[in-house]
């Protein structure tokens, strides 16, 4: 019976190193989302820059978009900035804002001082789109296809290698 008492805690320690070891073999950066091959997430906001206007899951139907989460006080979506505005200025694949938890004159402030890469915005004051969206944290990025169904999801600020690598690939073979 003493054999026993003393083997518990060796067999905890020996699965806890186990399970360490599995956890630090993981990339950080990449945290899955069940949404991707799924539907995306119905929405109707209002826009942020044009009164009693909305934007909706039928602003984006039937093409590929980038659909950006974002906010005024967010730092790393400044990070971002000028790679969406690069974007919005190619015209390769439409950008969509979702400008999240932030007050309209912050947001509108924002884009006056660095810019205005969307498409469209949809102010989510509240957060319960990007609930929905599954958005761990801002910046958050995501591409849609034609079917409305989300194919690529990068969190944090989108960097040039992350654009030109891996999404506009998958741009441009969406758009094929």
């Amino acid at each position: 019976m003493r054999k026993i008492l003393y083997a518990v805690p060796i067999l905890l320690m020996v699965g806890l190193t186990a399970l360490f070891y599995v956890g630090l073999g993981k990339d950080p950066k990449l945290l899955p989302s069940a949404l991707i091959g799924a539907p995306a997430p119905q929405f109707d906001l209002p826009a942020l820059l044009v009164k009693d206007q909305a934007v909706s899951s039928a602003s984006i139907e039937g093409r590929v978009v980038l659909m950006n989460f974002f906010a005024s006080w967010c730092g790393p979506c400044r990070i971002e900035h000028p790679l969406l505005m690069n974007l919005a200025e190619a015209g390769e694949v439409p950008v969509y804002g979702i400008n999240y938890k932030d007050t309209e004159v912050d947001a509108k402030r924002w884009l006056a001082d660095f810019g205005d890469p969307f498409a469209e915005i949809g102010a989510d004051l509240e957060g319960r789109t990007g609930i929905d969206w599954g958005v761990y944290g801002l910046p958050e990025t995501f591409l849609v296809n034609q079917q409305g169904q989300i194919v690529y999801k990068h969190v944090g600020p989108l960097t040039s290698e992350v654009l030109h690598g891996e999404i506009m690939p998958l741009v441009r073979e969406l758009n094929k």
